[in-house]
């Protein structure tokens, strides 16, 4: 019987591993951001939203959930990518950071839902476009033959971002 050759695997080069690396993390912490606000929705609804339907207060609270994919990607072709993950990351940090300084339905009556689902439009975005961005960033960079390897990286920041939010809560 014939043996057939396995082709040693070639160690990634640094930019790669760079590339890689900087575009998983970033899109963890948009992960972990928006998972933060998934998880703790249950509890904070009920602020947000008028009292009196606790359901349709959480089903308020989730249904704020939008993509940007289609906005930052056209941005990152248009002005490169590393600026638009920076921007994306700005857009995720902002948002997440005003969600924590908004008043209650009790205090503003219902700018409160306008302003929380506002800012979890704008997580949206962010988020859609870092995933998306990052997973064609890598694609872009990643050597023939490696593209669904090197691209895999990406595709577990959605679990980790989850399991950090999990952690800080």
């Amino acid at each position: 019987m014939a043996s057939i050759p396995i082709r040693a695997r070639q160690p990634q080069a640094s930019e790669e591993k760079k590339v890689i690396f900087a575009s998983s993390l970033g899109t963890v912490f948009e992960w972990y951001d928006f998972y933060l606000y998934a998880t703790l929705a249950p509890f904070f609804a009920a602020l947000f939203f008028p009292k009196g339907n606790d359901t349709a207060a959480l089903l308020s609270a989730f249904a704020t959930y939008a993509a940007g994919a289609l906005l930052f990607g056209r941005i990152g072709d248009l002005v490169g990518r590393k600026y638009t993950f920076l921007v994306t990351i700005l857009v995720m940090g902002f948002a997440t950071a005003a969600v924590g300084f908004l008043p209650t339905f009790e205090s503003i009556g219902w700018l409160a839902p306008f302003l929380l689902v506002s800012l979890r439009l704008l997580q949206g975005l962010a988020l859609g476009g870092e995933y998306g961005g990052a997973a064609t960033y890598v694609a872009e960079h990643a050597p023939e033959g490696k593209r669904g390897y090197d691209t895999s990286w990406i595709q577990t920041t959605a679990t980790l971002g989850f399991f950090l939010a999990l952690a800080v809560i």
